[in-house]
């Protein structure tokens, strides 16, 4: 008897365990079948020989193209939508099962602070968009790694849309830093993602050092660089030597580059081209001296003076003072660029990197020696005319 209760319990056991089993698919929750066929955009699935499930249409298509690689006999996960349809069907969704097991990972790497990788779909001036599985991620302007900063002049927003165009498709390391579950939004960070090591380059880089690096941005104060997770600015002043008119002339994006850390200052990063080379001024201290005259061209035009080029990567100023004092006093009305001229340095100052010249020298020079021949001449006039008139006067 005792055997017999004891069968029959375990017998009753098996039959619940089967039951629970065999329990139909709940509206909202993930189940897994094998599928039985597939035609068109239309998949029949067998749920443990309990029902049959149907995913159809839109519900047939996930971001990870899993119909495309389907086949009778494999095993899928599906979420339900219905329990059951006009045709006795169990309405399920690939799209939404998907959906769920990246929010499940969003999530995850939300809670864990991990780095996940993402593909923006679509830009606007903001910044980059993306929509996995429905779920809509942004990635704000602001939160790109320098690297992909669009760094413009002006802020031009045409420019900063074509900017972050290019980088719709491409695979970017970004961080969750806001979750909004009901609204089936994400607020992501490049930058985040990559501050740690950032924190760990900034650590290491040392002022003096020489680093390889790639022009992330040209604006009209200068030029940024990348490297190693880090981004610094050589400023106008230190591109080159000599004037730097349009830094543009001097890189493109994307181009490597050479440069010295020359200052780090918490998130700031002072960067020289300039001093990678030998100074142009301390041969130039040797090749010109005060008082010489030399020949040269007009390189630029300025209210307070003119600069001539005294070689490739050297200026010298005119000052205004140092024009013909009985002249105008507006550069501009005198000389243009391109213009030759004749000048006499009058100082060089090699470590404020300046050459000072005059044209007036020479010419003041010419007019004193003019005046004298002039006051000579008519002195002899002078003397000629009190000769005749004696003459005269003794007749």
């Amino acid at each position: 008897m005792t055997d017999e209760n004891s069968s029959g319990t375990t017998i009753m056991d098996e039959l619940l365990n089967s039951a629970e089993e065999l329990r139909l698919p709940t509206p909202g929750t993930l189940i897994d079948g094998v599928v039985v066929s597939i035609w068109k955009n239309k998949v029949l699935v067998d749920l443990g020989g309990v029902a049959t499930g149907i995913i159809a249409g839109q519900e047939a298509h996930d971001s990870s193209g899993t119909l495309k690689d389907l086949s009778s006999g494999d095993k899928i996960s599906a979420f339900v939508l219905e329990d059951e349809n006009e045709d006795g069907l169990v309405v399920l969704s690939l799209r939404k099962a998907s959906q769920q097991k990246t929010w499940d990972k969003f999530t995850k790497a939300y809670e864990n602070n991990e780095a996940i990788t993402v593909t923006a779909n679509e830009a606007n001036k903001g910044g980059l968009l993306l929509n996995i599985d429905g779920i809509k991620g942004f990635i704000p302007v602001s939160q790109l790694a320098p690297l992909h900063y669009p760094r413009v002049s002006g802020a031009d927003s045409a420019r900063i849309l074509a900017r972050l165009q290019k980088l719709i498709g491409v695979p970017l390391l970004v961080k969750i830093i806001n979750l909004d579950l009901e609204g089936g939004k994400l607020i992501l960070s490049e930058r985040a993602a990559e501050e740690e090591e950032r924190r760990r380059c900034m650590e290491k880089l040392e002022v003096g050092q020489e680093i390889k690096g790639k022009i992330s941005g040209i604006v009209n104060f200068g030029i940024f660089v990348t490297f190693g997770g880090l981004e610094g600015l050589v400023h106008i002043s230190e591109i080159a030597w000599g004037h730097v008119k349009d830094p543009n002339d001097y890189g493109k994006l994307g181009d490597e580059v050479e440069v010295l850390v020359i200052g780090k200052e918490r998130d700031k990063i002072s960067l020289s081209m300039k001093k990678l080379i030998p100074d142009p001024w301390i041969e130039a201290t040797k090749k010109y001296k005060v008082g010489s005259v030399i020949d040269t061209v007009v390189d630029r035009v300025t209210p307070f003076g003119v600069f001539v080029k005294l070689d490739d990567e050297i200026n010298g100023l005119i000052h205004v003072s140092e024009f013909d004092e009985g002249g105008t006093k507006d550069p501009s009305e005198l000389y243009k660029a391109g213009d030759k001229i004749t000048a006499k340095i009058i100082s060089i100052d090699p470590e404020e990197h300046r050459v000072g010249l005059s044209v007036a020298t020479d010419k003041k020079e010419d007019d004193k020696a003019d005046k004298k021949a002039e006051e000579k001449e008519k002195k002899e006039e002078e003397v000629e005319v009190e000769t005749e008139t004696e003459v005269e006067e003794e007749k």
